[in-house]
Parts: C-alpha cells; sequence; structure tokens
C-alpha cells in the first residue's frame, strides 16, 4: 500500500507545482503588462508637458512683440491728437501740399 500512496502523492504535488507555475506566470505577465503601460503612460504625459513648454515659450515671445507693437500703436495714436504732425504725415506721406508749395521727390538709394 505504500506503492500506491506514493503514486497519488506524486501527483497532486506535481499537479499543485503546475498550478503555482501558472499562478506565478500569470501574475508575472499581469505585472509585466501593468508596468508597460504604466510607464506608457507617464512617457505620454510627459511628451506633452514638453510640447506645452515649448508652445509657452512661443506665446510668451508673440505676446513680448504684440507689446511693443501696442506701445508703438498707442505712441503714433497719441502723436496724432496733433494737428501739427497731421499736417506734416499727410504731406510727407501722400505728397499733400500748401498754397504756394512745391513738392520733389527725390528717390532713395
Amino acid at each position: 500500500m505504500s506503492k500506491g500512496n506514493a503514486k497519488t502523492t506524486g501527483k497532486k504535488t506535481s499537479k499543485s507545482k503546475v498550478k503555482k507555475t501558472r499562478r506565478f506566470l500569470l501574475l508575472g505577465v499581469g505585472s509585466i503588462i501593468i508596468i508597460l503601460a504604466t510607464i506608457f503612460t507617464i512617457g505620454k504625459y510627459w511628451v506633452e508637458i514638453i510640447e506645452k513648454y515649448r508652445e509657452k515659450k512661443e506665446l510668451e515671445a508673440e505676446l513680448s512683440y504684440l507689446r511693443e507693437k501696442e506701445d508703438e500703436l498707442k505712441l503714433d495714436a497719441d502723436k496724432l491728437q496733433d494737428p501739427d504732425y497731421v499736417a506734416r504725415y499727410a504731406r510727407e506721406k501722400y505728397l499733400y501740399s500748401k498754397d504756394g508749395e512745391f513738392i520733389i521727390k527725390i528717390p532713395e538709394k
């Protein structure tokens, strides 16, 4: 009878080893999948963050340019409030003249 007990005990032991091996294999594969998914997600977010920083720098440069342009336009608007400036500007830009004035345009080199 001791021979029969050894056979059944051996089968149970090998089945339990196979179950443990399968369990560890599933746990390992599952863990690897979760780790890879996490790394992929983190990498994706880092790429987005880097793109946002680049976009921020570009927009800050554009904002700086637009503020300078705004200052220039405000200065021009203030100048256009002066009638003497408007008259001189019109004469220079559009070749208007006062009575008795002659306009001679010299080409620029």
